[in-house]
């Protein structure tokens, strides 16, 4: 089969045993460098992302992705079956809130008491432990809480908790106190995130009536197939949208993605330096390999290697180390990334609770590291080539 004397040659180098111990040292750690560079900043960078992708399916389900407001008297509760059958949305349905103070003997905890209304899909639905989403709707002044709301009001199923409304005033011969009334514990549930510590459902229906809201006088909340793309459902229902007052969520939990966002660019970063530093190994044995192979090289010459092939021989020379090491860095991150959990249950490492590390996989961000990976180990063989190319055959033998 038919193989250019080029390949043939720079693979020769790349596999040879023989010569300086110093340079084969060099890049043996050169490989070694790039797949465990590779290997951390595949695994970081999956778990990363299952962390992200974790914090948008726990987080942002429960709180709505684009919420519609009255404008100029337009209440979005009259277009309720014209946005439901708006492509990407997941959810439709009537959205009432208000900043509340749960109060027990034991427990003084303000939330965000969110209206869950009969007949429409609930956030909570996925994610309730005891109870049930029609016994919130079954009576009135029926509430949901959280496991971690339930354990710090050390209330259960059936409790009784005081729900104050410091925006409701009523006056009394005591003058204006806030309206308060006692909720009942219908349903308990657990999304495992950070909206747990701050956000409590009630019956719409009682709330509306707290609230001293009209029948149909309530916001709408959309939930779409995305949370990332809302950006891109503003801009193609503009016309639709603009008709209310709107915000999405990014104004609520933006800071938190964006502060993800960032952690998982800066750690990639650090990341990629150990990368970096191996590369330039490969440039470090290449280098010290053209002035120990002058002889060969200028011999090569002789024979009619042109420059460029004399170029091709060392730089095959140098993409061999980085394809070997980006491959065992590619093959090792993609094995540590899926069994991370047994990995740190092995060396008796355990995260608080028992919990698990999420791992999700983007294919176009893997395959841009390996790429980058790749171009890097290329560019580091241009200047040792470059030198090999220039070597003149009469000078290196004059004195062979």
């Amino acid at each position: 089969m038919f193989q250019s004397v080029s390949l043939f040659v720079g693979l020769r180098y790349s596999r040879s045993s023989k010569g300086n111990a110093f340079v084969s040292f060099i890049s043996f750690f050169s490989i070694a460098g790039i797949a465990l560079g590779l290997m951390s900043l595949i695994t970081v960078n999956s778990v990363m992302n299952g962390f992200e992708q974790s914090l948008k399916n726990a987080m942002l389900d429960l709180i709505p992705h684009i919420q519609l407001s009255a404008k100029e008297h337009n209440q979005p509760a009259t277009k309720l079956d014209a946005l439901t059958s708006l492509p990407g949305i997941k959810r439709v349905s009537p959205y009432v809130t208000s900043d509340v103070i749960l109060q027990t003997n034991k427990e003084l905890v303000g939330v965000r008491l969110q209206g869950s209304f009969d007949g429409y899909p609930t956030a909570i639905s996925p994610h309730i432990e005891s109870g049930s989403v029609k016994s919130l709707h079954d009576d009135r002044y029926q509430l949901a809480l959280s496991r971690f709301l339930a354990n710090k009001l050390d209330v259960r199923l059936g409790s009784k908790v005081r729900v104050i409304f410091p925006d409701i005033t009523s006056y009394t011969p005591l003058g204006r106190v806030p309206k308060q009334r006692l909720f009942t514990v219908a349903a308990i549930y657990n999304s495992r995130s950070e909206a747990d510590t701050s956000l409590a459902f009630a019956d719409g229906n009682s709330l509306m009536k707290m609230l001293k809201k009209k029948p149909g006088e309530y916001d709408v909340s959309l939930t779409l197939d995305d949370a990332f793309s809302v950006s891109d459902f503003n801009a193609d229902h503009q016309a639709l949208l603009s008709q209310f007052t709107y915000q999405d969520w990014q104004v609520q939990q933006g800071a938190l993605f964006a502060a993800v966002a960032m952690e998982k660019r800066v750690m990639s970063l650090l990341l990629a330096l150990i990368v970096i530093v191996a590369v330039f190994n490969i440039v470090s044995a290449l280098s010290m390999m053209v002035s120990e192979k002058q002889g060969e090289v200028a011999i090569l010459q002789t024979l009619g290697f042109t420059p460029s092939k004399i170029a091709q021989v060392f730089m095959i020379q140098g993409l061999y180390n980085g394809v070997v090491g980006t491959l065992i860095g590619s093959i090792l991150g993609l094995l540590l990334a899926a069994n991370i959990n047994e990995v740190l249950n092995l060396i008796g490492l355990s995260l608080l609770g028992g919990m698990a590390l999420p791992v999700k996989f983007d294919t176009v961000g893997l395959s841009f590291i390996i790429f980058t990976s790749l171009l890097l180990s290329f560019l580091a063989t241009l200047y040792p080539a470059k030198k090999a190319a220039k070597v003149m055959p009469a000078e290196v033998l004059r004195y062979e």
